[in-house]
């Protein structure tokens, strides 16, 4: 004890509470992540593994007009000197500097295997080759040295590394960039350098410039590989803000293909261009899983024939399968149009910022003027330096015979290069020159070359002075190293933007494609195994007549798969189906089996996007977006009670990645939805058997955004969870309350009172066994029935009508008695088809 005293006063340990060691710690890393790796520097547009990379690459004299060089030794010269991290990571920033498909003016020039756009990997360091590319050799990195841009330490403090390069070009919008940090990210998309140039001069010419003279210059971003950009409202939000989603598609074409010998000629989708940063080999596959499945209909085969000349993939299709329609599934279902989400977060001055397109231009300009003023001043210091040199040999030459006797009688240098200071007025570095100066200067070319030397220093020094001195000249040079730049790599732009005219002409096509689509009655039934299948309603109706149903209110054992909801719809609607993670998603009603063989269908989570986790159960709730249900507002509930409000109308027309709904925690999941009308109360259930009611209005309850979470709906104690969700219209309605032992009662809603969102709840079901917990609570439709599922699966069918009717304070019935050990786990109302009935979401 005395030793840990002693070790304690001496200083050695420093006590300190672990919440603030924490803190601290991780502040540290979020600052050294946001500042060290992921974000880039709006001055030169790099994260400072690619600048140390580039470097790197200038020390080792990897210029455009000199040999290639393997990977493995830029990499590690990069880590020995600059970047203590790994080299695959390394690497990988060097391979996108020079792919093509990534970098919309490469910095780097590679040689062999840099992968492809098929997200083929590159081959290994040891085999592939590379140099600096002309653009940023001669734009990024001219005249590079500590009195253009500071200079600081190495990890090691054995070498110095520039803070930022010195370059002349706005690499952060010509190139882009992408990272993660911690708590916030960057997407920023390339450009075109003729449009950007020519923004920047604009700027400089009138510092006024209003914003819609900028856009109209700068009118979109340029990816790589092409594409078409959809309308220009996510352009102006990102331009204006910083952050926006830009839609990109595809470029495709119609053709009449060949298939081969001996059959017809077919129509066929070649797509020549893909959006940036999708894998054509991924989004072929992508296809064929839709059609497979059964999602995606009329192509008869796709063939990838792209070759070194360019993409070109070809979909053929079936026999009088409309093209557009095709196309247009296309676009809904898969990569082919994709968002691409601009976030223009770089760090300004040492700290990230998110900035619109005006900023990060003039961020660009201030730099460029500052590091042009530090060049023009180090120029003009070594101006006057020769100047002076060389004045002090004309003035040696014009009294040469006078220095040739002081040379002559002089005891040492030391003591000449005093008298030539007394005697002509020259300095000490004049001085050492005359001394230094070798005999061939006395000729006459050499004496009119000195002469010659003079003039154009004293010019050049003129020059400067004049640049440094007056603003607008220094911006004038800035102007003319611009232009020059543009002329010398700019290219034409390669991704088309989509003008409002053209969106909306192509939005009409597509309205006039769905009208001309047949509008054929059907009828969707899902399983609680979660299969989907539809009918015809001839169909159906023989089919209903051949089922007996059991409802004997026995437990007897599962040996099919029950249907749990039935739903009218067209085949041009579609099903919104939404999981437990809170993400919401539709499929075409046409695209669910139709008929089938077996009667089984397909399962639903086949036909939603590949993310969806693959069980049964990850469905929460199922609804065909009919026309007479968008003015209804979707409410949603999680497990731990928070409930939101939003417009059923924001989930339609979805792209195949789907949308978020509710955004939902860790421990947390969607578990209830349910369809409301204006006027309409909600009731919420607890296990603990307490109910809550509350009106569906702005007070309580106001329209939230797609991503937020929403309030707290009930308050639930420790134990407790929330058990059910419904929509009620009127006093009279009346509700199905169910516990886990088999009890249950219809409840009058005119016997419960109206109270705010928020609050307890009144106890609404008196418990017969002390184990027992409320499992269901339902909206009880008279002459319907509900399904009952046991945890020893077992299943029985029970009329609501035959469920007493019993008011807040009073007794179950047993409706089922389940075995020992045994607990009801599922009861699902056995839905009634009505064509005209406003039928909503069945969740569990």
């Amino acid at each position: 004890m005395a030793d840990q005293l002693d070790i304690l006063a001496s200083g050695q340990i420093v006590p300190t509470s672990l919440h603030t060691e924490v803190q601290r710690s991780y502040l540290e890393y979020a600052m050294s992540v946001i500042v060290g790796r992921a974000l880039p520097d709006v001055r030169d547009g790099l994260k400072p593994v690619h600048r140390r990379i580039l470097y790197a690459m200038h020390e080792l004299g990897l210029t455009p007009d000199r040999p290639y060089r393997k990977c493995a030794r830029v990499v590690g010269d990069v880590l020995g000197k600059y970047h203590p991290h790994g080299d695959q990571a390394v690497y990988e920033a060097l391979v996108r500097m020079v792919q093509t498909f990534s970098s919309r003016y490469p910095l780097l020039d590679g040689h062999g295997n840099f992968g492809s756009v098929d997200n083929d990997p590159p081959a290994a360091m040891r085999y592939t080759e590379t140099r600096l590319s002309p653009i940023s050799n001669e734009g990024m990195l001219t005249d590079i040295s500590e009195a253009l841009v500071d200079f600081s330490d190495n990890f090691d403090s054995s070498q110095q590394e520039p803070v930022v390069l010195p370059t002349q070009l706005p690499n952060l919008l010509l190139n882009g960039s992408s990272g993660i940090a911690v708590g916030m990210a960057t997407n920023i998309p390339p450009h075109n350098m003729g449009e950007v140039i020519d923004g920047l001069v604009a700027m400089i010419d009138r510092p006024t410039l209003s914003d819609d003279e900028l856009f109209r210059l700068i009118p979109g971003p340029d990816f790589p590989t092409g594409g078409e950009i959809i309308g220009t409202e996510g352009i102006l939000d990102a331009y204006r803000t910083g952050r926006g989603s830009i839609p990109i598609r595809g470029i495709c074409q119609f053709e009449e293909v060949h298939p081969g010998r001996g059959r017809q000629r077919r129509n066929a989708i070649i797509v020549t261009e893909l959006p940036y940063q999708v894998n054509k080999a991924g989004w072929i596959e992508k296809i064929a899983q839709l059609v497979n499945a059964g999602r995606l209909e009329g192509i008869a085969d796709i063939r990838d024939e792209s070759d070194r000349d360019g993409m070109r993939v070809v979909i053929e299709l079936k026999r009088d399968t409309p093209a557009h329609r095709v196309l247009q599934d296309l676009y809904r279902t898969t990569p082919l149009q994709t968002n691409f989400g601009v976030i223009m977060l770089a760090l300004d001055n040492g700290q990230p910022r998110q900035m619109p397109l005006r900023d990060v231009m003039q961020a660009f300009l201030d730099f460029r003027e500052t590091t042009l003023t530090r060049h023009y001043q180090h120029q003009l210091e070594k101006t006057e330096a020769k100047l002076h040199i060389t004045e002090g040999l004309l003035t040696a030459l014009n009294n040469l015979d006078a220095i040739i006797d002081i040379l002559r009688n002089a005891a040492d240098g030391t003591t000449a290069k005093q008298i030539f200071q007394q005697q002509f007025d020259l300095s000490e570095r004049q001085s050492d020159a005359i001394l230094a100066m070798p005999l061939r200067k006395l000729t006459g070319m050499e004496r009119q070359g000195l002469e010659n030397d003079f003039a154009e220093l004293s010019q050049r020094r003129d020059d400067l002075t004049r640049l440094l001195s007056d603003r607008k000249e220094l911006l004038k040079a800035m102007k003319k190293e611009l232009k020059a730049l543009k002329k010398r790599f700019n290219d034409p732009r390669r991704t088309r933007i989509q003008t409002d005219a053209e969106r909306a002409e192509e939005s009409q096509q597509v309205g006039d494609i769905i009208a001309e689509t047949v509008e054929e009655a059907t009828v969707v039934e899902f399983t609680q195994k979660g299969y989907v299948r539809r009918f015809s309603q001839k169909s159906y109706q023989r089919r209903q007549a051949r089922l007996e149903v059991d409802t004997s209110a026995k437990l007897h054992e599962v040996d099919d798969d029950p249907v749990v909801q039935v739903e009218a719809a067209l085949t041009t609607h579609e099903v919104l189906t939404l999981t437990r993670d809170g993400r919401a998603f539709t499929v075409a009603v046409e695209a669910v089996p139709a008929n089938p063989r077996q009667g089984k269908g397909a399962p639903l989570v086949q036909l939603l996007p590949g993310s969806v986790p693959s069980a049964a159960d990850a469905i929460v709730a199922r609804l065909v977006l009919r026309d007479d249900l968008l003015e209804h507002d979707l409410i949603l509930v999680t497990r731990k009670g928070k409930i939101k409000r939003a417009p059923l109308k924001e989930f339609t027309n979805l792209t195949g990645r789907g949308l978020t709904a509710i955004k939902v925690k860790d421990g947390d999941e969607l578990a209830y939805v349910t369809l409301a009308e204006p006027g309409d109360d909600l009731v919420l259930g607890t296990t603990g058997g307490r109910l809550l009611r509350f009106p569906i209005d702005d007070d309580n309850l106001q329209v939230m955004g797609r991503a937020a979470q929403g309030p707290q709906g009930i308050r639930m104690g420790k134990q407790e969870t929330l058990t059910g969700c419904v929509a009620v219209q009127s006093s009279k309605d009346c509700l199905l309350l169910v516990s886990a032992a088999g009890y249950a009662k219809r409840l009058p809603v005119e016997g419960l009172r109206v109270a705010k969102r928020g609050d307890i709840g009144t106890q609404s079901f008196q418990f017969s066994l002390k184990t027992d917990s409320l499992m269901a609570l339902l909206p009880a439709v008279p002459k319907e029935a509900v399904t009952v599922f046991t945890s020893a699966d077992r299943t029985a069918v029970i009329p609501i009508e035959s469920v007493p009717r019993q008011g807040r304070t009073g007794e179950s019935d047993r409706i089922v008695k389940p075995s020992k050990g045994e607990t009801i786990t599922q009861v699902i109302r056995v839905t009634v088809l009505d064509p005209d009935a406003n039928n909503g979401a069945v969740s569990e």
